[in-house]
């Protein structure tokens, strides 16, 4: 028996326009029969089912096979919905594990959920957070199990499918999973992801326009090979630096205050947030102590050879005959610790394993050392086509696709200055200006945020549950999107908030309206205003 059609209509919550579904009478008892039989009646090309199941909303799934290193024990669901498990085979030798939750309040939209790292992990959260919202949800394993990369040696099968193919076959069977449940086709499909779910969402926009109509991508992992590349020179820029080179951590507050002596006040606010990381040009050199000081009885200043090693760490990284890599670490307070507890131990993980097992196919490869020749290979190879840098979206455009991009700008990990040069690039690419661009693309600048989350800033903008304020399209981007597609009202901001200690239960301590690029943030509160007051900043054009 089909399920019946369903009704919608929107209310308001506290303020918020919540859209909420209802199925007609009659509907609601057939639902956990024909999930149950699900299993046994789809038929998906290249695809064993292993299960369907209904799971009641409040259940906490636990998942025993799930590979250890994703740290995914469990995962509690907040709405009924038919749990879908199955594989898909993409080649002779490879294929991805990917799930369908089909809620029981569906609202007609398909949604795909991205991965991150290297990673073959699905990510149940994001799974959970937009099947609980009524999307009929699907999330893969991008080819692989586990956070390494050795499933990559001598298989490039298996790193097609981590480049492109998983989030595109997860999304085709996706749709078909969903028709054949519901009995009906979707309305709108959108994605979200973040980090290399952000590289994700670009890829589908540039090589899949036709897969969604909206994408929300966030701090993207695009220009990958060049980001590996860059990734991998903190680790001999630390150790060859050594302790008397690289500044010891009793010396990092003095550091931060002198990025906020030097940079704070450029968005009119002395608030520790830096609103536009690119406006700042720190001087390390500020630091430097004088004579009669010794540096190793002072934690207020630092030598010059610390100097330097600071000044390496916000440079743009250039390759053979000068070729253009990749941008610097974005310039902010609290940023030092994050890049050497990274990258200091050794290798970044992700890169040994890209340029060990996806490039060059040799796990003795020495990627301690790797040079600007590597990374030139490795860019060119361009291993599962994952570079993602095509700049003419034409097709997505003109299929009437929307993208929302976001981009912490304390992040860690990809540096926030790559996607105002992803932008950029698409200006250029499609010869058009940043008015015509905002009509399907629109990229918001998310200030004292780190990677895909967290920080000092109003970093609560609904990209996921744990940075769930609202919501209201005005203060999350994933609805923001949704009305952007549906409503046709594109987001001139999007509002953050930042809770007492990251805890809701605490209060807000604030929130932001974060522009969208090429507009920057400025403080108009005037001398003895409030900056945690959102009506005293102003959206202004970037020269």
């Amino acid at each position: 028996m089909p399920v019946s059609p369903m009704v919608q209509f929107r209310t308001f919550v506290g303020g918020v326009v919540v859209i909420v579904s209802t199925l007609f009478p009659g509907a609601d008892a057939s639902f956990e029969q024909n999930c149950a039989q699900l299993s046994r009646t789809l038929s998906i090309e290249n695809a064993t089912v292993w299960f369907s199941e209904f799971v009641a909303a409040g259940t906490n799934l636990t998942f025993p096979d799930n590979n250890a290193t994703c740290l995914r024990p469990n995962q509690v669901v907040s709405a009924d919905l038919c749990r879908v498990a199955l594989y898909v085979a993409t080649s002779p030798r490879s294929g991805i594990s990917m799930e369908a939750w089909l809620p029981r309040n569906w609202t007609g939209r398909f949604l795909s959920t991205g991965n991150g790292g290297i990673s073959g992990c699905i990510q149940y959260e994001d799974m959970a957070y937009t099947a609980g919202l009524g999307f009929s949800t699907v999330g893969a394993n991008n080819g692989h199990n586990g956070t390494g990369g050795h499933a990559f040696l001598y298989n490039p099968d298996v790193v097609a499918d981590y480049g492109w193919r998983s989030i595109h076959t997860n999304t085709v069977v996706g749709k078909q999973i969903t028709q054949a449940f519901y009995n009906q086709t979707y309305t709108k499909s959108y994605y979200l992801g973040c980090s290399t779910g952000g590289r994700q969402g670009f890829k589908s926009a540039q090589a899949f326009p036709d897969d969604f109509d909206g994408i929300v991508a966030g701090s993207p992992a695009i220009r990958f090979n060049y980001l590996d590349a860059w990734s991998g020179t903190f680790y001999p820029l630390i150790r060859d630096a050594g302790p008397a080179g690289f500044p010891p951590n009793t010396t990092w507050p003095a550091i931060d205050n002198s990025i906020l002596n030097q940079c704070d006040m450029i968005d009119g606010a002395g608030d520790g947030i830096i609103e536009d990381p690119d406006l700042c040009i720190f001087r390390p050199e500020a630091l430097i102590c004088g004579s009669g000081v010794s540096p190793s009885n002072s934690s207020s200043c630092i030598t010059s050879q610390q100097a330097a090693t600071v000044r390496k760490l916000f440079s743009d990284v250039y390759g053979a005959n000068g070729t253009f890599i990749y941008p610097h670490m974005q310039i902010g307070p609290g940023i030092i610790e994050p890049i050497y507890e990274a990258y200091s131990p050794g290798q970044f993980p992700y890169t040994a394993d890209w340029f060990k097992y996806a490039v060059f196919n040799d796990p003795s490869y020495d990627t301690d050392a790797l040079t600007p020749q590597d990374w030139a290979y490795a860019w060119d190879q361009n291993a599962g086509d994952t570079n993602t840098w095509q700049g003419d979206l034409s097709a997505f455009q003109n299929k009437g696709g929307k993208l929302i991009t976001y981009h912490g700008q304390a992040d860690p990990e990809v540096s926030s200055t790559i996607s105002p040069l992803y932008y950029d690039h698409v200006s250029r690419a499609m010869n058009l200006p940043s008015t015509a661009l905002d009509n399907f693309y629109r990229f918001f600048r998310i200030s004292g945020m780190g990677h895909c989350g967290t920080g000092p800033g109003a970093t609560f903008i609904g990209n996921t549950a744990a940075a769930l304020a609202s919501l209201d399209p005005s203060e999350n981007v994933l609805t923001a999107m949704v009305r952007w597609i549906e409503e046709g009202v594109a987001p001139e901001t999007i509002t953050g908030t930042k809770f007492v200690n990251d805890t809701p239960a605490l209060g807000v301590a604030f929130k932001r309206a974060h522009c969208r690029y090429p507009f920057r943030n400025v403080y108009v509160g005037g001398v003895g205003g409030d900056w945690k007051n959102a009506r005293n900043w102003n959206c202004t054009q970037v020269v």
